[in-house]
């Protein structure tokens, strides 16, 4: 049975990728939760770890989120509407069409709900929808699409809060690696790698922004990037391998740098105020994930480095 449903899909790529588009609808609104959701726990769990060693003063109580229940995790309580509190019902929660239907509006109290919901679900769903046409039916899909979906994950969190979870990051680059070990290099697919590769990918991710940083830090007295920044190109290597790290870094360090000079042009935002550069790793990973090898070869090309 399961080989027949196998050969189904492996036969089928518009099948396979429109399942896909419409189950990662569904996990874009799990991702909207994640997105929330995570931030939240990480600061309840470090106002109690600062309790537990007497450091939990008057201001430290104060800053805890008032609005948080005692339990909170992602699968409880349920969603309810930030203004009113009313519970999120099943059929106000389906991905995109309750949002239309509600006309963005919250159905007790009219309250305005933020496009940005449906929009991540839509994300999600479009690029999972081009992994699937990209990789066709087999397991570096299903690894591309863990990988898209944490990456996506990662960029609002890094947006809303500068911060790249170690709860997401960790388990990407572990992931990488087992996958390299249980999967094995895929044939004509960018992922997932041989295991030295992927071993020397996630060791070369980390250590060469881990020196970028304190040397930055030498030089000027500042921190340029987190931790976390360094245990993203860590999973990104671990996914991908050591030979695409270059393309990463020099992707996204230009597109981040042609952002900012345009966000200071535009906006007028000021040059001292930190802006986070774990969304430019993360896109400049999914690139490399899909077509590193065609950027690589068309870029030595150009430079006439190709033979």
């Amino acid at each position: 049975m399961f080989n027949e449903f196998a050969a189904l899909y492996a036969g089928s790529l518009a099948l396979f990728s429109g399942s896909v588009f419409l189950f990662s609808l569904l996990v874009g609104s799990f991702l909207n939760v994640v997105i929330y959701r995570i931030p939240v726990m990480l600061d309840r769990e470090w106002h109690a770890q600062a309790a537990a060693l007497g450091a939990g003063d008057a201001s430290a109580a104060a800053a805890e989120p008032a609005a948080a229940p005692a339990k909170f995790n992602l699968m409880v309580p349920r969603s309810a509407c930030p203004a009113c509190g009313a519970a999120i019902s099943a059929w106000q929660n389906v991905p995109v069409i309750s949002w239309l239907l509600l006309r963005g509006r919250c159905a007790a109290c009219k309250a305005k709900i933020s496009a940005r919901y449906p929009i991540i679900e839509l994300l999600t769903a479009a690029l999972s929808s081009w992994v699937a046409c990209h990789f066709g039916f087999g397991w570096p899909a299903v690894c591309a699409l863990l990988v898209t979906w944490s990456l996506i994950a990662l960029t609002c969190i890094d947006i809303d809060h500068q911060l790249l979870p170690d709860n997401i990051t960790l388990p990407l680059m572990w992931g990488g690696l087992l996958a390299s070990v249980l999967l094995g290099p895929a044939v004509n697919a960018s992922l997932p790698v041989a295991p030295a590769t992927a071993i020397i990918g996630a060791a070369a991710g980390y250590l060469s922004l881990w020196l970028v940083f304190h040397l930055f830090r030498l030089i000027t007295g500042k921190d340029g990037m987190g931790y976390g920044d360094f245990k993203l190109y860590a999973a990104l290597g671990a996914w991908l391998g050591w030979k695409v790290l270059p393309l990463i870094i020099l992707l996204s360090a230009a597109t981040g740098a042609v952002v900012g000079i345009a966000m200071i042009l535009i906006k007028g935002r000021d040059r001292s105020q930190p802006m986070p550069f774990g969304p430019y790793l993360a896109a400049a990973g999914w690139l490399a994930m899909m077509y590193g090898d065609s950027l690589i070869s068309g870029y030595l090309h150009v430079s006439g480095l190709a033979r």
